[in-house]
């Protein structure tokens, strides 16, 4: 066991009745999980790794990253497209509320590059397609710049390190809203950009979810203009205009001045949370680079 999983045990989570609960929760989700599914667990440098696998096993590998205070239950609206054409490996970051080890490798060190090493070297996977979001968006294009060779496509939704960092980190005005009756809801709203009725489920999961967990508070790393511009693969990226975390229109233009085979899509009205993006980053997998 890492050093950093030692002091994560207890640290990642609020309770130990908190954490059995997001635990019992995912459980259920994963029991409803909309496509057959293998239940992997890697043994990696920051402890054990837990891997959602679905799809045809011929079929070409597609890694899928969360964001910070998810897990692998945030692509079950788009596994069952995804899945019709790719091996999906829906991966649970370590250091965040799913199956994986609680170690938080340090960012923009290295580390979390050396850690989906492990992954993919444990699924057998010398190279794969990534899509991530937000924070699984910064940690597939990090290993993208690092490690081009293993990464063949990147589709990213809303990621972090490009665009200016608008909030200290992904939850911490949720976290302010824990002092007043209704404020955990009410600062979720207005980070993500969820609506009331429209996003109720996915509302009640991330106030369940903050109402027990610690997430990770630094910022992420910018990548600099070098890094970018030594991108060679296709490269997609999908934020909301209405971002209230990052600054997606800044991340457009940095995506378009120096990535050279980038597609953005940048849409309209839309905040952090994006939905409905499983036919536009098929689409991009599948070699067709215009953005839908």
């Amino acid at each position: 066991m890492t050093r950093a999983s030692l002091g994560g045990m207890t640290a990642i989570y609020k309770s130990e009745a908190g954490g059995r609960e997001l635990r019992e929760r995912y459980l259920r989700e994963l029991a409803a999980w909309p496509v057959p599914a293998e239940h992997v667990r890697v043994p990696t440098r920051e402890g054990e790794t837990f891997v959602l696998v679905s799809g045809p096993r011929d079929a070409p590998p597609l890694v899928l990253l969360h964001g910070s205070g998810a897990n692998a239950s945030m692509w079950r609206g788009d596994v069952a497209t995804w899945s019709r054409h790719f091996r999906t490996y829906a991966v649970d970051l370590v250091g965040e509320p799913g199956l994986s080890a609680p170690s938080r490798p340090a960012l923009g060190s290295g580390a979390v590059a050396a850690w989906l090493d492990d992954v993919l070297d444990g699924l057998g996977l010398t190279g794969a397609a990534f899509a991530g979001t937000s924070l699984g968006g910064w940690t597939a294009l990090d290993y993208a710049v690092r490690r081009p060779e293993r990464v063949t496509r990147l589709a990213l939704l809303c990621p972090g390190g490009v665009g200016r960092q608008k909030v200290g980190w992904v939850v911490r005005a949720v976290l302010s809203g824990l002092s007043r009756r209704g404020g955990v809801r009410e600062s979720a709203m207005a980070v993500a950009g969820l609506d009331a009725e429209r996003h109720r489920e996915a509302l009640d999961s991330v106030v369940l979810t903050f109402t027990h967990f610690n997430p990770r508070r630094e910022r992420l790393p910018v990548f600099p203009d070098e890094a970018l511009r030594g991108l060679a693969m296709p490269v997609l990226v999908i934020a909301g205009d209405r971002d209230a975390m990052f600054d997606s229109r800044g991340t457009a233009r940095r995506i378009r001045r120096c990535v050279p085979r980038a597609s953005v899509k940048l849409l309209p009205g839309v905040g952090h949370a994006i939905f409905g993006q499983a036919a536009s980053i098929t689409g991009f997998l599948a070699g067709d680079r215009r953005p839908a």
